[in-house]
């Protein structure tokens, strides 16, 4: 049920009755801020009695008369300077919910699929993850959740980055500073190749003979050559097998098969150079390959260049990015591409959309959509970095998470098994940070602490699973089979039951949202008001010990209800719930 969807259908067509279509973009429906202005207000009525030149309330009172909403709402009225609020009907409202509780996928409407790849996480080979990768990996893995719960093809893409300078100066280390043979037929840990990396770029940056044999490397690579392709594609197997790792520890849906990397795209990047400058859009200057963008300039003044490919031969990042797009319009047929990478990459994603564009890579109808994502800084307001100046890992980042919530869990529940204790601290710590980072908005910078990451109280994962184990323990006591519940419809008798009942139907709306927006906090805000609600609820209206069976069952139904959208909220987010915390 979308009671937003529902009344702006209504209020379109006493629009309608009273003008054209043309006013409709200038209509809202927002749910109502405060309590004494009902549950949903109507904005956009000023705008248009500007645009007909006629008093605002004349308007009003039109509309109102043409709204139609008699069985929906019990008040509808105008509040100056020119909103409509609208107070819905108790007993249309319990109609909805029981309709909820008998529907199956919680009565949400089916989208129309449509087929989404959605870009995210996209950790480089031959580093470890760190709290860097954590935003762009569960805000991404989210919002996938949530579009195929809705009903989309959703094609989740991990687009590592596996190719490049970095694997030049890497080869160009190992072949000089140990024996190649051990990297292929032992077993190494990720974190030697990343000290091996910081070695090579120390070395790539002060000695020009090793970046000029680094350079020579990756341009075999990108030819080909047999010998150091399996040195590469054993670089990439070990960072795979460690990534993974996190993956399932994070509860992320990414699997291998999810992972195309830049690698992917090397054989396409001829053809792509070659077309680029069949139509005119490449031209070559000083030896390499460029795409002059008009509406981009340099300091100069002068048209932006998009290097392509390089006078040696070798292709960089934008060509292969100009050819990801295109696989993923052509070859997946997407209709929506959203990339989960931080602000830093507008300038350089826009300019890769457009040459892509004026290729004719990317059909008219299709969404290109930077879902840009704000950076982690450290108190000094500088990327952060642990003391050591490096970024501090998500294993360790997750280990430290675990530990805090084992101890926690231990001084509240002494008698516990060791190895409940364990189930249920991964479960908590992992829903703690998850929660932590999903529940700002993904735009903003903030500055990492360690207290707030690992905080268990007010609007975070733990409190809203205390709720969704509180109501476990309601049924658990109340020893009522849920099939006998649907004998009963809910009644309204209380506030507390009403408001209630009200965010229950905002669900559909607010994940909706969610999905058009890339944005998740906004469902973590409602999974907290939700609990914060259920919590006035459970405290102010008996539930087992209700004055009669009727009203019993009532709010047995909307505690069943009230749990089933939690877990279901919970699990868009990526997190657990637990039976007893």
């Amino acid at each position: 049920m979308n009671i937003q969807k529902f009344l702006l259908k209504k209020i379109h067509r006493a629009l309608r009755a009273i003008t054209n279509e043309s006013f409709f973009h200038l209509i809202q429906v927002q749910q109502s801020t405060k309590r004494k202005f009902g549950n949903y207000q109507i904005n956009g009525l000023i705008a248009i009695s500007n645009k007909l030149n006629i008093p605002v309330e004349e308007l009003a009172k039109k509309f109102i008369k043409f709204i139609n909403l008699n069985d929906v709402a019990h008040t509808i009225k105008l509040e100056k300077p020119g909103f409509i609020n609208i107070f819905l009907n108790p007993t249309w409202i319990s109609n909805q919910i029981n309709n909820i509780f008998s529907a199956s996928h919680l009565g949400i409407t089916p989208a129309t699929s449509k087929t989404i790849v959605i870009d995210y996480s996209g950790p480089n080979v031959a580093k470890e993850m760190h709290v860097g990768h954590l935003r762009s990996t569960v805000i991404g893995d989210s919002i996938a959740r949530i579009l195929s719960f809705l009903g989309h093809h959703v094609i989740r893409v991990n687009h590592i980055g596996d190719w490049g300078t970095q694997f030049g100066m890497l080869i160009a280390y190992i072949e000089k500073n140990t024996q190649t043979e051990c990297l292929l037929n032992e077993t190494i840990q990720l974190s030697t190749l990343e000290h091996f990396y910081r070695e090579a770029k120390k070395k790539y940056d002060i000695d020009p003979d090793f970046a000029e044999l680094s350079r020579s490397y990756v341009l075999k690579l990108q030819k080909g050559d047999r010998y150091y392709r399996q040195i590469w594609k054993r670089l990439v197997e070990i960072s795979i097998l460690s990534n993974q790792n996190i993956y399932v520890r994070l509860n992320i849906n990414l699997k291998k098969s999810d992972i195309i990397g830049e690698s992917f795209y090397n054989d396409m990047l001829p053809n792509i150079v070659s077309d680029l400058k069949n139509k005119g859009l490449a031209v070559t200057s000083n030896g390499a390959t460029v795409v002059l963008l008009e509406k981009h300039h340099n300091k100069h003044g002068a048209p932006f260049g998009v290097i392509v490919q390089k006078k040696d031969g070798a292709y960089l990042y934008s060509t292969t990015d100009i050819a990801c797009i295109k696989y993923r319009c052509k070859v997946l047929h997407a209709d929506r591409i959203i990339y989960y990478i931080d602000s830093r990459q507008k300038q350089h994603l826009i300019q890769a959309w457009e040459i892509a564009d004026k290729a004719g890579y990317i059909g008219k109808s299709v969404l290109l959509e930077h879902h840009m994502c704000g950076m982690l800084l450290g108190k000094d307001g500088k990327p952060f970095k642990t003391r050591s100046g490096n970024a501090l890992k998500l294993k360790t980042l997750l280990d430290e998470a675990l530990e805090h919530a084992r101890c926690l869990i231990s001084s509240k529940n002494p008698n516990l098994k060791y190895t409940e204790i364990n189930k249920l601290a991964h479960i908590i710590s992992i829903g703690a940070i998850k929660y932590s980072e999903l529940s700002k908005n993904r735009t903003t910078d903030y500055i990492f602490d360690w207290n707030n990451m690992l905080n268990f109280e007010g609007n975070t994962a733990p409190y809203v699973q205390y709720a969704c184990t509180r109501i476990f323990s309601i049924f658990k006591r109340s020893k009522q089979p849920n099939f006998q519940l649907k004998k009963n419809n809910i009644q309204l008798e209380t506030e507390e039951e009403m408001l209630l009942a009200i965010c229950l139907l905002q669900f559909e709306e607010t994940i909706v949202a969610v999905s058009n927006q890339g944005t998740p906090h906004m469902l973590c805000s409602y999974l907290y008001k939700l609990s914060v609600l259920f919590s006035s609820f459970y405290e102010n209206c008996p539930i087992i010990k209700a004055h009669n069976t009727h009203t019993k069952h009532s709010r047995l139904k909307l505690a069943l209800i009230t749990v089933r959208i939690l877990k279901k909220g919970l699990n868009l987010l990526g997190i657990k719930t637990v039976r007893h915390m």
